[in-house]
């Protein structure tokens, strides 16, 4: 199904990926970037139309669209590819029920730059890929694979029969997440906003462990959370 998408980095990585169908553009803006973009669209053979103002607007929903708007499809893989890819190993992002579409965005950018092979989320009660999740992820959203699961406990414990092993990160971890092996294959798991990794979930995870928190602040917002996470796998592993 088609979708909009807006900003310059996330639809010049969506035309290398090779998801947009159709380009809006602002009328008179020609600077380098939105050129090398329209050159982009145009070896692609993508249409390209030239409108006022107003109607960019329109077709970003209010979204700050950086003068242009692209009509595509997101790629989203279920559980059949991340049961394949998986078999790799690597290192994977699992949100358990994000449902903030710029928390989603900026996990995204963050798993992209750990060298993530993956972001999982499940189907319900959660954020999809939508045009401000894309934004936000400024092009990771199209370069990421990005796999929703029916449920996503079972998945966990389906990776693990595969060699994955999964690192659920809650307040009552006994460990501290640095005391913890991060260096083979990895799903690192954490919770939605506020109420944080659900029982089953929990329960699917072979360690919880939990961050160090100094003063009057009880949790970090969870993309700040999973870049912590991310990245003490990623010194681990160098």
């Amino acid at each position: 199904m088609s979708e909009r998408l807006f900003g310059l980095h996330a639809v010049a990585a969506a035309l290398e990926a090779g998801t947009v169908e159709r380009l809006w553009v602002g009328e008179g803006r020609r600077d380098k970037r939105l050129r090398e973009l329209l050159e982009t669209a145009d070896r692609a053979g993508i249409p390209v139309e030239e409108v006022e103002r107003r109607r960019l607007d329109d077709l970003a929903g209010g979204g700050r669209h950086q003068g242009v708007v692209a009509a595509g499809s997101a790629a989203v893989r279920g559980w059949p590819q991340l049961e394949a890819d998986a078999a790799d190993g690597g290192l994977w992002l699992a949100l358990d029920g994000v449902q903030d579409p710029h928390n989603l965005g900026a996990c995204l950018r963050t798993a992209e730059a750990a060298g993530c092979q993956g972001v999982i989320v499940p189907a319900d009660r959660a954020a999809r890929l939508t045009p401000t999740v894309r934004k936000v992820a400024v092009g990771a959203a199209e370069r990421l694979p990005f796999y929703t699961v029916t449920n996503l406990a079972r998945s966990l414990e389906a990776l693990g029969e595969i060699g994955l092993f999964s690192v659920g990160l809650a307040g009552e971890g006994e460990a501290l997440l640095w005391e913890v092996d991060l260096r083979g294959p990895l799903v690192v798991v954490m919770g939605a906003e506020e109420k944080g990794l659900r029982r089953l979930t929990r329960r699917a995870c072979d360690t919880l462990a939990h961050l160090p928190m100094a003063g009057a602040a009880e949790s970090l917002n969870v993309s700040v959370a999973s870049g912590v996470a991310l990245f003490e796998a990623v010194r681990q592993r160098r």
